[in-house]
């Protein structure tokens, strides 16, 4: 199944819960929007394209679980829900684009009716879409690979963070469908490891070669020269910097000083071109995710902690932007992939 997906039957949100992954796949339904923030926070959904289709749904959900009887009431509870689901996740852009394009849509809505129907029928769109666009851009990455590639990845930038294929495994499936023989080095992806939990996952379902290693473990590889290129995801592309999984921009440096190519595979939705890297609010998460492993505590629990969900990659460090309108080398013209859009 997808990664996110609408229940027509239950009217409600169908997802994956990532936070049990590998030991157990468990699709889970979330009936309520406090069921579909408590689902964002604890990342049993996570991704930026996934976040943008579980925002649409989310107002969407939010449409459904109303008992206003009149347009403007219904109006009212759907921008506080919309309210709330942003505010889960501050860095990530896509949740609030998924949401903010929804409501958008039921902007000529004239009755109660028209604003579940509106609203539903754009979340179907942001997800199919999110389909459609993440196989465009895995056919304009697998360009750039070539038969034999050893490809490094950070976090998990998979069919898990979409609504299905992926970002930076998508060029890597995309290749792989074109009979590439690429191979996978998995950054395990400190403090939930999302890389050993899931990407590692998805690899091995999918067949395809995957060697797990610890993030600190990245520069010896390099330096090895067992990595012929760096494919990362991202959570939000400003004009100076990329925004992803913390530890992404260690990799980056690492990367340029061995001439190793640095990509960041996302779609055009992830792009914040009115912004900077100074203007955007990193998510700090909780700091029990450092002071234990599973239920096993690693740390003094009176230890100071800085668990920043997200780093910040400059520009100079990023070889090229792939999304679904193609490949974009430095200078970044953002203007032009804006055009483009």
């Amino acid at each position: 199944m997808r990664t996110i997906d609408w229940n027509d039957s239950k009217n409600n949100i169908v997802m994956i819960d990532q936070t049990l992954l590998p030991g157990e796949y468990k699709v889970i339904e979330c009936n309520t929007i406090d069921s579909l923030c408590e689902a964002i926070k604890t990342l049993r959904v996570r991704g930026a394209p996934a976040l943008g289709a579980a925002g649409g749904f989310g107002v969407a959900l939010s449409a459904f679980r109303s008992n206003a009887s009149t347009l403007d009431s219904l109006l009212g509870d759907v921008e506080s829900a919309s309210n709330t689901i942003i505010a889960t996740r501050p860095t990530a852009v896509n949740l609030s684009w998924g949401v903010n394009r929804t409501l958008k849509a039921i902007e000529d809505a004239n009755n109660v009716k028209e604003v579940r129907s509106f609203a539903l029928d754009e979340a179907k769109t942001i997800a199919n879409e999110d389909v459609e666009k993440n196989m465009q851009l895995g056919e304009h990455g697998a360009a750039l690979l070539e038969d034999g590639d050893t490809v490094m990845t950070h976090c998990n930038a998979g069919r898990l963070a979409c609504v299905d294929w992926g970002t930076a495994l998508g060029v890597i499936r995309s290749a792989r469908a074109q009979g590439k023989d690429i191979k996978v080095i998995s950054c395990e992806t400190r403090p939930l490891n999302q890389g050993s939990r899931i990407t590692t996952w998805e690899l091995m379902e999918d067949k395809i070669p995957v060697t797990l290693i610890t993030d600190s473990m990245s520069g010896h590889v390099m330096r090895k020269g067992m990595v012929d290129s760096v494919i990362v995801g991202a959570d939000r592309i400003t004009q100076d910097a990329v925004f992803n999984k913390i530890g992404t921009y260690t990799h980056s440096i690492i990367a340029k000083e061995h001439n190793v190519p640095f990509y960041v595979a996302a779609p055009v939705s992830t792009f914040d071109f009115e912004r900077f890297e100074d203007e955007i609010e990193i998510e700090l998460r909780n700091p029990e995710e450092l002071k234990f492993f599973g239920k096993h505590q690693i740390a003094p629990l009176g230890v100071n902690v800085y668990n920043p969900a997200f780093d910040a990659t400059p520009m100079e460090y990023v070889t090229a932007i792939i999304t679904e309108n193609g490949v974009f080398n430095p200078p970044f013209l953002l203007d032009e992939v804006k055009l483009r859009r």
